[in-house]
């Protein structure tokens, strides 16, 4: 009984030890949906994209000191059959100890230490409430557009004996010695489809069960797509609530006290 309890608990603490460091704040997961809910501390109503992340094996650590030059981890998040994943990648898969996924996706470090091959990357073990994260997906496809639409141009007048012109871009500036239209004019063409990146989303809620993340605002893509969390860049990393004082005061700068004349403040 006792060996089967020690066996028993190595099955339960190996896990754990195979995790990545919190120092590692990265991961790739998958947008379900949007949905409204209430902030646990400032009790109003919030906007947040549900992203389920995680657990994403580490197939490979980049390093700057070996053959590539830079500092990078190599993540992969889903589920692909074996018979639909080329060899070469496969064995990659079994190399680091992790069944084929369907996304593979390398993130760049400042610094790799204690970041391995086969360990793996959970939600609740880098990000919390009150956490700033960017979120980084590819933007829904609108198919060919006009600029209107593209470029929120205002239009042409509709009136004065214009027709069908409403909805055209107008001049395309090109100079009459030049001869030509200048490179990167605004006009109509392929809308969306890009790689686009929502900065500094607060994290309201952590689903550690169902491996959850809930942001506040919106995030790139469609449902079911990609998306990559990491750290905010920006300076401010987490939230910091205001505590407001409870002292009154009135207009000369004198402490109202309940019941009581206001006293001076002292100098």
């Amino acid at each position: 009984m006792a060996e089967q309890e020690a066996k028993t608990e190595e099955k339960t603490e190996s896990p754990a030890a195979n995790k990545a460091p919190a120092t590692f704040r990265s991961i790739l997961g998958e947008k379900v949906g949007m949905t409204q809910v209430f902030h646990p501390k400032d009790k109003q109503l919030y906007d947040v994209t549900i992203v389920k992340a995680g657990p994403c094996p580490v197939l490979r650590v980049k390093t700057a000191d070996g053959p590539d030059g830079y500092n990078a981890v190599q993540l992969a998040y889903g589920f692909r059959k074996d018979k639909n994943v080329a060899k070469a990648q496969l064995g990659a898969f079994k190399k680091a100890g992790a069944s084929a996924a369907r996304w593979v996706r390398e993130i760049r470090v400042a610094d790799t230490k204690g970041v391995e091959a086969g360990q793996s990357v959970t939600v609740e073990s880098i990000f919390k409430p009150g956490d700033y994260v960017d979120v980084q997906g590819v933007s829904k496809g609108k198919g060919f557009a006009g600029v209107m639409k593209r470029h929120n141009f205002r239009g042409m007048p509709a009136s004065h004996g214009a027709s069908d012109k409403q909805r055209s871009p107008g001049s395309l500036a090109s100079r009459r010695a030049l001869g030509r239209v200048l490179p990167g004019q605004r006009m109509a063409g392929r809308m969306g489809g890009e790689t686009f990146s929502s900065m500094k989303l607060e994290v309201v809620k952590v689903d550690p069960a169902e491996n959850l993340i809930y942001v506040c605002g919106s995030v790139p893509g469609p449902r079911g797509g990609l998306v990559t969390i990491l750290e905010t860049s920006k300076a401010k990393k987490f939230r910091v609530d205001v505590v407001r004082s409870t002292i009154k005061k009135d207009k000369m700068g004198n402490i109202i006290t309940a019941g009581k004349k206001p006293t001076a403040v002292k100098k």
